[in-house]
């Protein structure tokens, strides 16, 4: 098998739980290089990863092929801008830029080189994502009308993490950070939106980066699907809420891949990692081909994010489909930005 070498551009919590578990574990990968600035975690699991001090010393140095850019959002352009430079492949964590403008001219620089620039949307292999992408495919609930995807959680105290909370930070607070997931799951359901309504604020207060808000879509075929994140949500929501002329689909947010990785679980290559539920995550309520009402209790199958490194081996070796290209990902970029613009001037906002 064709080896492929990675450099991490850091190793806080989404190098060691999100990159490299499936790095190591995937045969085509090799972690060869990790940037630690001052510390050297990464020996006790990885200690074939030779270590640098900074991105700029990793990247004239390190044998790699490919570059994780794994680091706070407002040194993204900077970082994937440094690595296509060098003639390196990139994968970005989400959000992929501070802004539209930044991630038009990070496509253009990978398409001149001839490199490819993708996007982490890890969020595409969740298991509870994929069931409702399967009842939406399925028909069966007809022609959708209204949909609501929410990410809830119950944070009313600083997390200390400046490049997330801070106000003054381009680029901080929910909306980039959760809301980069939401809108990706709405445009890869529904497709890119014509128009769009936006309420985004802090509940903490003026001194927090924004931790609620409330996207409205509007899509030309008269669908309307609600977006919405808060940090004041002790009792859990269903996460999705798909209506249709047939009948209606909620689903729990049920993927529990990141707490078994962040209790040190070893994601496996080649198969399933995660155990089926014990139980329902979802209720499926539509009218059957026999013009009968049906109400069923359903469980998702399993997600798994190692089929993203999958795919991106696939680019690199066979030539296949890349998933989440940064192209693509512009087009959440640019609806993230409209909303913050709906969002000051308190109006609908035309998405061209």
């Amino acid at each position: 098998m064709q080896l492929v070498k990675v450099g991490l551009c850091a190793f806080g919590m989404s190098g060691k739980i999100f990159h490299a578990p499936f790095l190591k574990e995937h045969p085509g990968f090799f972690i060869s290089a990790v940037v630690e600035r001052s510390r050297e975690d990464s020996k006790e699991k990885y200690p074939d990863a030779d270590i640098y001090r900074s991105v700029e010393d990793m990247l004239q140095s390190a044998d790699i092929e490919l570059v994780i850019v794994n680091t706070p959002v407002q040194t993204h352009f900077e970082y994937v801008k440094m690595a296509l430079e060098a003639g390196k492949n990139v994968i970005v964590e989400k959000p992929f830029t501070v802004n539209v403008s930044e991630a038009e001219e990070l496509v253009r620089l990978a398409e001149e080189k001839g490199l490819f620039l993708s996007v982490y949307q890890n969020r595409r292999f969740d298991r509870d994502f994929l069931q409702v992408q399967k009842v939406i495919n399925e028909n069966r609930l007809g022609h959708i009308k209204e949909a609501e995807i929410r990410f809830d959680r119950f944070r009313t105290t600083a997390s200390g993490k400046a490049h997330k909370e801070d106000p003054e930070a381009t680029g901080s607070g929910a909306l980039h950070d959760l809301g980069a997931h939401l809108v990706d799951q709405a445009v890869q359901y529904f497709g890119f939106p014509e128009k769009l309504f936006a309420d985004v604020f802090s509940m903490k207060g003026k001194e927090f980066a924004n931790d609620y808000f409330e996207i409205i879509l509007y899509y030309e075929n008269g669908l309307r699907v609600r977006l919405k994140s808060s940090v004041f949500s002790k009792e859990a929501h269903y996460a999705y809420t798909v209506h249709g002329d047939k009948g209606s689909f909620l689903q729990e947010r049920s993927d529990n891949q990141e707490n078994e990785l962040v209790t040190g679980a070893v994601p496996l290559y080649g198969q399933d990692w995660m155990n089926p539920l014990s139980e329902s995550d979802g209720i499926l309520n539509y009218i059957n081909d026999h013009s009968e009402t049906e109400r069923l209790l359903t469980s998702s199958e399993p997600g798994n994010y190692m089929n993203y490194y999958q795919n991106i081996y696939e680019h690199m070796v066979f030539g296949y489909y890349l998933p989440s290209p940064a192209e693509e990902i512009i087009q959440n970029m640019k609806i993230i930005e409209a909303a913050l613009e709906s969002s000051n001037a308190q109006r609908v906002i035309s998405l061209g």
